[in-house]
C-alpha cells in the first residue's frame, strides 16, 4: 500500500531531521535562495544561447564594412535591443556564475565578501558602460538621419 497523502495521518512517525547537530543547535537550515538563483542562471543561459548566434551572424555580416556601416547596423532598433539584452543577460549570467564559484571555493569570510562586492561592482559598471556606449551610438545615428 502506498504512503502517498499520509503526511498528517495519526500514528505516522515524525520526519527524520537530516541536519547536522551543529546546524540543529544553531537553528540553521536552507538559505531559501538557491532555487531563484538556479532559475535566473538558466533563464540567462537560454537568452545567451539565442543571442550569441545572432551576434555571430551580425559580426559576420559586418566583415569588410566600414565604421559608418557598422554604426548604422548597430543603431537599427531590433539590433540595439538585442545587443542591450545580450549585454545585460551576459553580465548577469557572469555575476551569478562567479557568485557560485566564490561561495564554493573561497573560505575566508572577508575575502569572500570583498570578492562578491568586487564582482557585483565590475558587472554593474560594465553593464552601465556598455549600455551607455550603445545609447550613444543609437542617438548619434538618429541625429544624423533626416
Amino acid at each position: 500500500m502506498s504512503d502517498i497523502g499520509t503526511a498528517g495521518a495519526p500514528g505516522r512517525a515524525p520526519r527524520e531531521d537530516f541536519r547536522t547537530p551543529l546546524k540543529r543547535a544553531r537553528g540553521l537550515g536552507s538559505g531559501k535562495s538557491g532555487t531563484g538563483h538556479w532559475w535566473w542562471q538558466r533563464v540567462t543561459a537560454v537568452l545567451l544561447v539565442l543571442l550569441v548566434p545572432w551576434l555571430i551572424g551580425l559580426l559576420v555580416s559586418l566583415v569588410g564594412a566600414d565604421v559608418d556601416a557598422a554604426r548604422l547596423m548597430v543603431a537599427r532598433p531590433w539590433n540595439a535591443i538585442a545587443l542591450a539584452l545580450l549585454v545585460v543577460a551576459g553580465l548577469w549570467h557572469a555575476k551569478l556564475g562567479m557568485q557560485v564559484v566564490i561561495e564554493d571555493y573561497v573560505h575566508t569570510r572577508w575575502i569572500e565578501v570583498a570578492s562578491q562586492l568586487l564582482v557585483t561592482f565590475v558587472c554593474a559598471i560594465a553593464a552601465l558602460a556598455s549600455l551607455y556606449a550603445l545609447g550613444q551610438i543609437v542617438l548619434a545615428v538618429a541625429a544624423l538621419q533626416p
